[in-house]
């Protein structure tokens, strides 16, 4: 673990050397963490006055990473694990932090923030943006690179990395080309977790599709989400409410072909949302 002194230390260093805007990663739901000690947590990180704050759940997939089975009787579940995001969330909300969505806060003069209320704010692989468009270029291995309307990772093993990088110059590994329907979902998912609201007029101006006809199904899969107050349906927009923001990421992934199919397959892949 990382101690405080450490990230004090780190941060007001960055402050000196004229760093604008500084951010702090948390993690909730991890072993023996309990609602009070992250209040202790928050409550350190809060003197720090960080621009932004990531506030991530602890990802736990033990079919993809064995050494997790070791501790998950210690993790914290259900009501308990969400108890210590409420706890989180109302710390920061309380600190005058802006909840931007799907776990990031900023201060109110941060351009994220900003961003937000104008409707420029933007969502990429890596999270949260103010720049629309711009290719990113991964650099080490594993790394994700999103070039156009493609998408490469670089190879996952080091000594493989440093192979393919002496052989070839780069270690690509895979890639993946967006088709037209990938561009619509992700402008569609886009909008959603940036501004919690999708125009229907105009994601059908922006791809000439019928959008009530287009995304038939995931309109029916939305009326359950609908009934339980996270999201209003009516004929012009899909808006996510105060609530739903919490589990806005349970309300984009009925846009997700993928993971649909991926469910349907019966083969885990992913951590939970919460």
């Amino acid at each position: 673990m990382q101690p405080y002194g450490m990230t004090r230390d780190l941060i007001l260093i960055a402050r000196e050397l004229g760093f604008e805007s500084l951010s702090v990663d948390l993690i909730y739901g991890l072993p023996y963490q309990t609602v009070e000690s992250f209040k202790a947590t928050i409550d350190q990180v809060l003197t720090l006055v960080p621009d932004r704050v990531a506030m991530f759940s602890y990802a736990h997939v033990p079919w993809l990473r064995k050494q997790q089975g070791s501790f998950e009787s210690h993790l914290p579940e259900g009501a308990e694990k969400f108890n210590i995001f409420r706890a989180g969330l109302k710390r920061f909300l309380n600190g005058g932090y802006i909840y931007i969505g799907m776990d990031h806060f900023a201060r109110p003069g941060d351009e994220l923030a900003a961003a937000q209320q104008n409707r420029t704010l933007h969502r990429n692989f890596q999270g949260y943006t103010t720049k629309a468009g711009a290719d990113l270029y991964g650099m080490g291995a594993s790394a994700i690179s999103s070039i156009g309307e493609a998408y490469a990772q670089n190879r996952r093993e080091v000594p493989a990395y440093q192979t393919a990088v002496g052989e070839r110059g780069i270690a690509t590994m895979r890639g993946y080309r967006m088709s037209e329907d990938d561009r619509l979902r992700r402008a569609v998912i886009g909008r959603l977790l940036c501004h919690t609201v999708i125009p229907k007029r105009e994601v059908e101006q922006e791809f000439s599709i019928a959008f009530d006809e287009y995304f038939a199904e995931e309109i029916v899969r939305l009326e359950e989400p609908a009934a339980d107050g996270l999201v209003t349906l009516d004929s012009g927009e899909i808006r996510v409410t105060p609530l739903g923001r919490i589990f806005i990421r349970n309300v984009a992934m009925v846009f997700d072909r993928y993971l649909h199919e991926q469910q349907m397959d019966q083969k885990r892949l992913f951590s939970k949302t919460l």
